[in-house]
């Protein structure tokens, strides 16, 4: 038997290479037109064992047909200005060829069957914010067909080139990572946002079954491609490259072209660092005050006319002197204006000079406020101004700089805006405690077991310890995975870190979903979900592996130009998390919020907070700081960078989610003297304790 099966390949492989043979010699010999007109005589063989004697041209009916100005593989490559989404959370890129059927249907959750996905290699080269790809196209494509015009059989498939990175799972968008809609992010069609993404322009990738088929020329009166008016024509058959930038549309037969991917416009970063520092800043004031994602929130939008009136006569200043740290000090005091987390300026070595200026200085001690207004020093750092001069850990502030310790926070600068008034309140208190190198601040105090109050003045010194105790939550260990895992002994509860939303995602899936079959297996008695001290990213969707329901995450909104008011990008149906293809039960669930887990973080926890029996519990709630950011940078002259939100999510009743609020705790603990001094997570025993005790 295994004779026989050998002499069928080895009789095969014979067939393969006559019939390689005569097309070559036919096509060697005719002359190259765009479509073969002449039908080629194929040769097989009669074979009988392993011999094959005899060849024999069949009719031509039954020749094979190669067209040599049909592509056979697409090349190309793109250049990319933001690189939040190219380089943020994958590790492993590709390019896909997706069917544009979803686009066509104007079905934004038409899902990309996948067995008409085609990947190709591209490589990445994130030091030149650039990439280049290559991919091979089948013989037969299997993509949803489409009649135009007269056509009665056949079809015309239909697809478009987009970067595909890799984020969970295998390599196809497939199962827990469908695709639905169409492509428009570093692809080769242009897609208008802000007007349900309509293909406005680009290249689309075409395979006609036969030489009978019709296509679009051009985008008919309403300016619209694929619908009733628009003009047709002719395509050829198999592949070709249709450019939709042509008037009429180009169609491109070569074997190997070139098709370039598009960043969007509005996702670019906008660079006018090429520009004088008072037209920077308007154009980018004429870009924020219309498209800035909170107008029309109270408490959240600017006063963008006294705003205005306020730093540009500074900037117009600093242009004049052409002194560059003049103009990041404006644009410093531009961003502070704003109640949002999500807003920063970055100067570089201009903002180094700040730091030094400003917060180089500190007196070898970190403070926190309690819940009761109580504030405690909670690190000493040894050999620092505070111990030299007594103070000890657990003692408590009485003032600062002659001011009651309460005000003297008050009137602190924050390093950057906040989104709430306990993000505020806790940066405050970080940076009362930083100076200049060589100031000096008069501190009253009472050690712990004393009465009376002492008052010192302390000099500041180069340190940057006692900053990292407290700010952003105190010290933490940046090598490690983006998820971890291990079930608690000996209560057998499983619990979960996740450490991080911006890592490399593919690997974060891999982990919780082992998590959670481990879990299974072990039959924990519930799960603590730990998101604290998580600065971001993108979401997961966790929550799909704990239930079977759908939850509903709001409508992503942004300033739509020809409305002049926030919409959403596409149909304006919600966001929804979808349950993954295998989801789990346990029989207790926490989840685990505080105030540095931002962002997506809190995307994340919110979703989380939906699930079915779900207990939130934390100090604090999640940082209140939400919404899009992807489109709102800008690079300014001088080497200053500045970003802003432009994406709200919006809740069906019309209320903004998560900014300035926050996931709020189910069970809010009291933050006290033992919470801030033991030096023990009394969040994590507090959860274990509930699991355990069901209180």
């Amino acid at each position: 038997m295994a004779y026989k099966k050998h002499s069928l390949i080895f009789g095969l492989s014979v067939v393969i290479l006559f019939t390689m043979g005569c097309v070559l010699l036919r096509s060697l010999t005719s002359e190259a037109t765009d479509t073969l007109t002449e039908t080629p005589e194929v040769c097989i063989t009669e074979c009988e064992e392993v011999l094959c004697p005899e060849v024999v041209c069949l009719p031509d009916e039954t020749a094979l047909v190669i067209d040599p100005n049909e592509p056979k593989m697409i090349v190309g490559g793109f250049d990319y200005t933001n690189d939040f989404y190219p380089e943020g959370y994958a590790r492993v890129y590709a390019v896909g060829l997706f069917d544009m059927t979803g686009f066509l249907l104007r079905d934004n959750d038409w899902v990309i069957p996948v067995e008409s996905q085609v990947l190709g290699y591209l490589d990445l080269d994130a030091e030149n914010n650039s990439a280049t790809y290559q991919l091979s196209l089948p013989a037969e494509p299997q993509g949803t067909s489409h009649l135009f015009g007269e056509a009665q059989a056949g079809g015309v498939q239909i697809f478009a080139i987009e970067f595909a990175p890799n984020w969970t799972g295998g390599p196809f968008y497939v199962d827990n990572d469908e695709y639905q809609g169409w492509p428009g992010y570093l692809a080769s069609v242009v897609t208008d946002r802000d007007n349900q993404s309509e293909v406005i322009g680009g290249k689309l990738i075409i395979w006609a079954k036969d030489d009978q088929q019709m296509f679009p020329s051009g985008y008919g009166e309403d300016g619209l491609l694929f619908t009733d008016d628009d003009p047709l024509m002719a395509v050829p058959k198999g592949y070709a490259v249709i450019d939709l930038d042509s008037d009429p549309f180009a169609v491109i037969r070569q074997p190997v072209p070139e098709v370039i991917l598009l960043e969007p416009q509005d996702a670019a970063v906008k660079d006018f660092s090429a520009m004088s520092y008072t037209e920077a800043f308007n154009n980018m004031f004429d870009i924020l005050s219309l498209q800035y994602a909170f107008n029309g929130i109270d408490g959240k939008q600017p006063d963008w006319d006294s705003l205005y009136a306020t730093v540009y006569p500074m900037l117009e200043a600093a242009e004049a002197n052409r002194n560059a740290y003049a103009y990041y000090l404006v644009l410093r005091e531009f961003a502070l204006a704003f109640n949002d987390g999500h807003v920063g300026v970055s100067g570089g070595d201009l903002e180094g000079r700040w730091v030094q200026e400003n917060m180089l200085g500190g007196y070898g001690m970190a403070i926190r406020e309690l819940d009761d207004g109580m504030v405690l020093v909670v690190y000493i750092l040894e050999g620092g101004p505070a111990q030299l001069a007594g103070i000890q850990r657990g003692a408590e502030i009485v003032s600062l700089r002659g001011l009651p310790v309460g005000e003297a926070i008050s009137q602190t600068q924050p390093y950057s805006p906040q989104s709430t008034d306990f993000g505020l309140r806790y940066e405050q208190t970080v940076f009362v405690m930083r100076d200049a190198m060589g100031a000096s601040m008069e501190v009253s105090y009472i050690n712990p077991g004393q009465s009376g109050v002492v008052t010192v003045e302390l000099d500041s010194m180069i340190e940057f310890d006692s900053l990292w105790a407290t700010y952003l939550g105190g010290e933490f260990d940046e090598y490690v995975l983006p998820i971890e895992y291990k079930v608690l002994q000996p209560e057998g509860i499983g619990y979960v870190k996740v450490n991080s939303n911006s890592d490399d995602l593919n690997l974060g899936y891999t982990i919780f979903e082992r998590a959670m079959e481990q879990f299974n297996e072990a039959d924990v008695r519930g799960v603590i979900l730990d998101l604290r001290r998580n600065f971001g990213g993108t979401p997961y969707n966790l929550a799909g592996y704990l239930t079977d329901q759908e939850i509903s995450m709001g409508i992503l909104k942004y300033y739509n130009e020809n409305t002049g008011t926030f919409e959403p990008r596409g149909d304006d149906e919600p966001t929804i998390y979808t349950p993954m293809v295998t989801t789990y039960s346990f029989p207790s669930l926490i989840l685990l919020v505080d105030q540095f887990c931002y962002s997506a973080c809190e995307l994340e926890s919110y979703a989380l907070s939906q699930v079915p029996g779900m207990v939130v519990m934390g100090y604090n709630p999640t940082a209140g700081v939400e919404a899009e950011t992807a489109r709102g940078k800008f690079d300014l002259p001088g080497g200053i960078s500045f970003s802003a939100p432009t994406g709200r999510f919006e809740l069906e009743d019309g209320s903004v989610l998560l900014e300035g609020v926050g996931v709020v705790p189910d069970i809010r603990l009291s933050i006290t003297a033992e919470s801030v001094l033991s030096g023990e997570d009394l969040v994590l025993q507090r959860a274990v304790q509930r699991i355990l005790t069901g209180n």
